[in-house]
């Protein structure tokens, strides 16, 4: 059976009106994108996705600016097919977000304290991220709970209930001593 091939020419522009209708995307999901078609390319061909280290050192410098200015809009397409498949899977290892939202750092730091707390050298180094871990919002492992409970009532029932407890107040009668008055004295 013979194979059917279109033949695309690279060098014809996506018409404007297309690009409008295309949806905006951030850079987390243009890195996942690009990574998917580049593995299912390779898996096609039968060839292997290998970065080399300059690739990754690539990989690794564009991740790097990323984080640093989460704005930025990198030109992924002048990357190597290589060193976009490692950025992916730095993204994907990570499990975090390369964007500006704080669900996304939270996750990050979370990441990274669990790696921490799998990899410290020591035992002190363990606890140290453990305790971190444990006051993340959410985990809240060393958290003190306190409830409060809210009782609410007519204001009939509450003015029965005050002058009740108004009713039971006792007033006792102080006693005072007469004192007698002195008259100072004329040194005259």
């Amino acid at each position: 059976m013979q194979e059917l091939v279109p033949d695309i020419r690279s060098d014809v522009p996506i018409p404007s009106r297309a690009t409008r209708t295309l949806p905006e995307i951030n850079p987390n999901e243009e890195i996942r994108i690009r990574a998917t078609t580049i593995k299912m390319l390779a898996d096609l061909k039968g060839e292997p996705i290998s970065p080399n280290v300059e690739q990754q050192v690539e990989a690794e410098t564009l991740a790097h600016e990323m984080i640093k200015d989460p704005k930025k809009r990198p030109e992924f397409s002048k990357y190597s097919n290589e060193a976009m498949a490692y950025l992916a899977g730095m993204v994907q290892q990570s499990n975090v977000q390369l964007v500006d939202e704080l669900s996304e750092l939270k996750m990050y730091v979370i990441n990274k304290l669990i790696h921490e707390v799998e990899h410290a050298a020591t035992a002190k180094d363990r606890l140290v991220a453990l305790k971190n871990l444990g006051e993340v919002d959410g985990v809240d492992a060393f958290k003190k709970r306190s409830e409060l409970t809210v009782k609410v009532q007519p204001i009939e029932e509450v003015e029965m209930e005050l002058k009740s407890i108004l009713e039971g107040i006792t007033y006792e009668e102080a006693e005072y001593e007469e004192v007698e008055e002195i008259e100072p004295e004329d040194d005259e």
